[in-house]
């Protein structure tokens, strides 16, 4: 009996240590400003698909001419890929494409952001996170 009890003892601890990782980890609110959100466009400098967060790095002129970057964190690739979203196919981003992007930008005013949606230059738009990183 006593087997038993440190055992399932043991087994949730482990269990609340992972979740209590797993909800750090995934804290938006701590950098992104999560009541706010942000639409730019311009064209796709750089796309990277990686776990556990890709980025999308899109190339943003303002009145004067002067270019920005503006990175956003993606979610998952499995979850890009459930979306229809990758290297390949109707929804792909590649350099120099022109986008529309919508995001929860970052509290302290610098180029990032959340990705929540993009806009492609057919007009066509996917959304990619509803502001969760697992979405």
């Amino acid at each position: 009996m006593l087997k038993k009890t440190l055992g399932c003892v043991a087994l949730l601890s482990v269990w609340l240590i992972a979740a209590g990782s797993l909800l750090a980890h995934h804290s938006l609110a701590g950098v992104y400003d999560m009541k706010a959100e942000k639409e730019l466009s311009g064209t796709v400098d750089k796309v990277q698909f990686t776990n556990p967060h890709g980025s999308l790095s899109v190339n943003v002129k303002d009145q004067d001419g002067k270019e920005t970057t503006w990175v956003l964190t993606l979610g998952s690739a499995t979850a890009l890929a459930q979306r229809g979203v990758g290297k390949i196919g109707p929804n792909a981003l590649h350099q120099g494409d022109s986008v529309t992007v919508k995001f929860i930008p970052a509290k302290n005013g610098s180029p990032l952001g959340f990705l929540k949606a993009v806009k492609y230059a057919d007009g066509h738009e996917i959304v990619v996170s509803g502001g969760n990183p697992n979405d």
